[in-house]
């Protein structure tokens, strides 16, 4: 508190004087108001229009854009995931289910592991795409693409199964743009348990 000369207290220097002036004739019309109002409006007619045609035009993003999910395959058309729930640990919006299974015998071909995901389910409308599912995948089997999760009018649409989530075969997605140098070069090497 800063004591001035008449023995007020004071608590800031930063106090204004507000003056209470009458307003003229026209000011209480409030056309100048409305006026400058319009003005501004009418300028923005003639700026270059900043809103695009989506889904006809889409925004260029960046390579490392998180959007829909992917569960991969390996070379040989099988599913990576083995279901080891580290995904759903590390997701802070707990927005992923799984129930583990075994393989069976003539199942070796779909599944790269003997335990696999028999359901697989991401809510779409819980996740935040922070990336910490694919940071935690010991298998590299989940990935955030550059696909925009599509609108929907119902609730229950936005719980995407493996039957959307696991890439197609004969269209594999490309995710090398969200790998490091590091990595792939690790990838290459099949000395490594990992990556036969």
């Amino acid at each position: 508190m800063i004591p001035n000369s008449k023995n007020k207290i004071v608590l800031t220097k930063r106090s204004k004087v507000v003056s209470n002036k009458t307003m003229t004739w026209i000011e209480r019309l409030y056309l100048p108001a409305i006026f400058q109002g319009m003005a501004i409006t009418l300028s923005h007619f003639f700026k270059k229009e900043v809103t695009i045609q989506y889904p006809e035009v889409q925004r260029p993003v960046s390579d490392i854009y998180r959007g829909l999910h992917v569960l991969k395959r390996d070379d040989l058309g099988r599913e990576r995931c083995t279901a080891c729930g580290l995904c759903a640990l590390s997701c802070p919006a707990e927005a992923i289910t799984m129930i583990a299974a075994e393989r069976k015998e003539d199942e070796m071909h779909l599944y790269r592991e003997e335990k696999y995901a028999s359901l697989y389910e991401i809510n779409m409308l819980r996740c935040i795409f922070c990336g910490n599912c694919e940071t935690a995948c010991p298998k590299e089997a989940i990935f955030l693409t550059e696909r925009f999760v599509p609108s929907q009018t119902k609730r229950d649409k936005f719980i995407y199964g493996k039957d959307v989530l696991v890439e197609p075969k004969d269209a594999p997605i490309d995710i090398s743009k969200r790998q490091t140098p590091e990595v792939l070069a690790f990838k290459k090497d099949k000395t490594q348990s990992h990556n036969k």
